[in-house]
This record gives C-alpha cells, sequence and structure tokens, in this order.
C-alpha cells in the first residue's frame, strides 16, 4: 500500500466512529434506526404464530385477543428482526406501563421541568424494580398525567396512537383516590400493546430514549429486577448469567410483562413481551420463555445459512 494511502486509511478510520454493538445502549446513528414494524421478519413471524399454536390453550386465547406477544432478535444489531401476535391489540397491562412513567419523568428531567433528587431516583428505582405502588404514584404526581400523556403521544415516539390501537398508557394512580386521565379508546387507565412496548425497548437498546445518556440510566434502573416471577422465574433457570432489564404487571386475571434479555451467547439477545388476560396468566408467562427461544435459536440458524 503506497505511503499517502495508508495516510488517508488513518485519518478515515480516525474521523470515523466504531459503533460498538457488544454493549447497551448500543452506538446507533440515528439514520440507522428503523420503524419497528418494517422490520418485519416473515420467517421469525410464522414459526412465532406455528410453535405458539401448537398449545391448545394458548390458541384459544390467541383468537380471543386474550394473549399477544412480540419477540425482538437482537442477536445481530445490524439485522434486527420483529414477530407480533396481537401486536396492537391493547390490553389493561397494570404496572407494566410504569415504563411510560420512567421515560416521561427522564424526559421532564433532561429538561429541567424535574429536579433529580435522592429522593426522585429513589422512586424511580423502586417503582420499576420493586414495582412499587407508593413510589409510582409519588412519581405520577411529580410529573403530572398531561406530561405522561404528551410523551406517550410525542410523534418522536408515538407510544400510544390512536390510530394504531392505541398503546403505552398511565392515566390513574396505582392507588385508590385522586383524578384520572384515562386512555380515549378504550377508557384504560393502564394500557399497553405488545408492539409499543417492543418499541419502547428497541429504542432503549439503541439509546434513543430521550438521548443516550438517559437511556443509559433507564437501562440500569430496569437491571437486575428485584421481582424473580414470569420470564424472570424461567431465565434465571435457564440463563442464569444473563443481564435481565425488566418491567411486569398483575391485576386480577390481568398478567403482563416485558423483559431485554442480553446474554454472553449473542444468540440470546431478544426483546419478549406478553400480555395475557387469563386466571393463569402467570404460569403462561413463565411457560412463554422456552418455545419462544426455540423459535430463536431456529430463526437465528435460518438467517445464518
Amino acid at each position: 500500500m503506497k505511503k499517502s494511502l495508508k495516510i488517508l486509511v488513518v485519518l478515515f478510520l480516525i474521523g470515523t466512529p466504531i459503533l460498538a454493538q457488544d454493549e447497551l445502549p448500543f452506538k446507533t446513528y440515528d439514520s440507522e434506526i428503523k420503524q419497528l414494524p418494517t422490520l418485519l421478519s416473515r420467517s421469525l413471524q410464522t414459526n412465532l404464530e406455528k410453535e405458539l399454536k401448537s398449545n391448545p390453550e394458548w390458541k384459544r386465547l390467541i383468537a380471543q385477543k386474550k394473549m399477544a406477544v412480540g419477540v425482538v432478535d437482537l442477536s445481530d444489531p445490524n439485522n434486527t428482526r420483529f414477530a407480533r401476535i396481537n401486536g396492537n391489540h391493547m390490553m389493561y397491562a397494570a404496572s407494566l406501563p410504569k415504563i411510560a412513567i420512567l421515560l416521561a419523568a427522564m424526559d421532564a428531567i433532561e429538561k429541567g421541568e424535574l429536579k433529580e433528587t435522592k429522593e426522585v431516583k429513589a422512586d424511580m428505582r423502586l417503582m420499576i424494580s420493586k414495582s412499587n405502588n407508593q413510589a409510582s404514584t409519588r412519581m405520577i404526581d411529580r410529573v403530572g398525567y398531561k406530561k405522561i400523556e404528551d410523551v406517550m403521544t410525542d410523534p418522536e415516539y408515538a407510544f400510544y396512537d390512536e390510530h394504531k390501537g392505541g398503546g403505552l398508557w398511565v392515566g390513574k394512580r396505582y392507588g385508590s383516590g385522586g383524578d384520572t386521565n384515562r386512555e380515549p379508546l378504550k377508557n384504560l387507565s393502564h394500557a399497553a400493546t405488545v408492539t409499543q412496548v417492543c418499541r419502547y425497548y428497541y429504542l432503549l437498546a439503541n439509546g434513543k430514549l430521550v438521548n443516550e445518556k438517559r437511556s443509559k440510566q433507564m437501562l440500569d434502573i430496569m437491571e437486575n429486577p428485584d421481582l424473580h416471577h414470569k420470564f424472570v422465574n424461567t431465565l434465571d433457570q435457564i440463563a442464569p448469567e444473563a443481564r435481565l432489564f425488566r418491567k411486569s404487571g398483575s391485576w386480577r386475571t390481568f398478567h403482563s410483562d416485558s423483559i431485554l434479555v442480553w446474554g454472553d451467547d449473542p444468540d440470546r439477545r431478544y426483546i419478549l413481551v406478553a400480555l395475557i388476560d387469563d386466571a393463569n396468566g402467570e404460569q403462561i408467562i413463565r411457560d412463554l420463555v422456552r418455545p419462544v427461544e426455540k423459535v430463536l435459536k431456529k430463526s437465528i440458524s435460518l438467517a445464518s445459512n
């Protein structure tokens, strides 16, 4: 290689950021972020539907729109793949939408609308890790319903869109009393769709919620959940070394869970979201992990061939 060419190559490398894709959040250019529905994978979708519907109970719940599942394959961050069942069907999601409060709070802190005190930081962790209702209510009162709605409906995020089945919403304190601000489509107080929750985690993993710094802070808050049920119960058994970023919820027959799994093995890096309306929902969510990982491994194997 000629000396002048070597100099040009060195200058190019020095001036070109290296996108590290083996850590969270990813160092991703804004231009590389895609609308998650455009990343739908036909093979992943087909295999997910086949696997889940092979279980008669799950097939019935899916047909009745009482079971919704979303999966994002992050094994290759440059080739993200998405699949969902009942993806835009909004359901009551109990405590899972507390992730909406977290984002609204981070947005408010970044804009100087909320002071990041020790008490605020402690409540954000309690709200997510322990799903503490008192801390969640204090955070709602600090930021306000309007702020939460404004962030969820902001075109930059569009986590709630009336034209796409709704999405993430928090319009009631996690306790009795107080005003409410229910979402307009189904009058739900705490709502979600698996597509919008998958989008939330996808943007979070790419450092695009507020900004990279705040995304990293949110990931830190969501990592190492103190509640070891649902998805976490199974992952504790089959992937005890994996990093888990998670928020779940339960109320009566409504059970929900959402998780970003980041294993040492790139084949175990994915987002999984489930919304269930069934008395057996807790166990169903536990039982979902293994078949979903089976589908992901098959899809990854096909993609690499």
